[in-house]
């Protein structure tokens, strides 16, 4: 072979994929398609000169310019932090997003559910006696329940708090199959939140209850929503997995799951300091409540601007990082 002629027929393709490797600036999609093809008709070139002419000189050029151009197309490994910004931006909102309507039956009727037994508890002194005798119920409304939140260093309460409504949330997914325990969880919750709610009502201390309550539950509450909700949803999946196949469905909620239990976590976490730190802090009932708040509405803040908006760019709540789906999309 004239390995010279050879260079002097394909320099022009050469010089062009350099001239894109180069490029500094985002790519068109006819760029992209040039650069793609390029690359494979320039690796071609290096496999016939390394076969009939192996000159070490081009033999180099060619190999250092098919590596970086298949490193351009294949694309690089990116840095853990990457992946990391990637995931709290569009992952996680996307999968809260997807099951928000789940999770917002559920917080629904655990707040319907609480409120009425706090209503039946409150106003039934009968009921109340068979839940503890006075003198227990008189030492809970009076001095344990406002003392619990600041029983322990609020460092080693964050945790304990942590590690319970962590504890919580994964039971609510990983049984979420069963559908039936995780309705079991929300009721037993449900159960416990509207006794305490409704013995401090009827000592005539609900405002005590809401503003020891509200500053850190309001987020708190909501990410059990989310994990029971997300639990729910899986189990439906098994039972109608809409236009897709159930292995498909069950995978891809699965995925979404798996992106909820490692969101969450961080999300109980800050919920955890609220309760440890502002909870029992000596602000004023007005000041913690709208600590509260305001981390709950930008919770909710977070899952409608970046969810909604990873959702209709295609995004899945896939950990994988799976992008557009290529099937009709299933009622939620």
């Amino acid at each position: 072979m004239d390995i010279d002629a050879y260079i002097a027929s394909h320099r022009g393709e050469w010089a062009r994929l350099d001239e894109l490797l180069r490029s500094r600036g985002r790519r068109t999609g006819a760029e992209v398609d040039e650069l793609v093809t390029l690359y494979q008709r320039v690796a071609t070139h290096l496999s016939v000169v390394r076969s009939q002419s192996p000159d070490p000189a081009l033999v180099g050029r060619l190999s250092t310019l098919v590596a970086r151009a298949r490193s351009a197309v294949t694309g690089t490994q990116t840095p853990a932090w990457t992946d990391l910004t990637r995931f709290f931006t569009v992952t996680f909102p996307a999968a809260l997003y997807r099951s928000a309507r789940w999770w917002s039956v559920v917080g629904i009727a655990f707040c319907l559910a609480a409120l009425a037994v706090g209503w039946w508890v409150s106003a039934n002194p009968e009921v109340q006696a068979t839940i503890a005798a006075p003198e227990e119920i008189r030492q809970l409304v009076e001095r344990d329940f406002e003392n619990y939140y600041s029983s322990s260093p609020a460092g080693s309460f964050a945790a304990r708090v942590f590690t319970n409504n962590a504890w919580v949330a994964a039971l609510s997914l990983a049984l979420g199959a069963l559908i039936l325990p995780v309705v079991w969880i929300l009721w037993q919750n449900a159960l416990n939140v509207g006794i305490a709610g409704g013995l401090m009502a009827s000592a005539d201390k609900a405002d005590l209850f809401f503003g020891l309550i509200l500053p850190h539950g309001m987020l708190e509450l909501t990410c059990v929503f989310v994990a029971a909700g997300a639990g729910l949803r899986l189990g439906w999946t098994w039972i109608d997995p809409g236009p897709r196949s159930r292995s498909r469905a069950l995978a891809e909620e699965g995925q979404a799951a798996g992106a909820l239990a490692i969101g969450l976590a961080a999300t109980l976490f800050l919920s955890g300091l609220v309760e440890a730190f502002v909870t029992p802090s000596g602000l004023p009932t007005w000041a913690r409540v709208g600590i509260g708040l305001v981390a709950w509405l930008a919770f909710l803040g977070y899952v409608v601007v970046l969810g909604g908006r990873a959702v209709r760019a295609g995004e899945t709540g896939d950990v994988r990082g799976g992008g557009r789906s290529d099937v009709l999309p299933a009622a939620g």
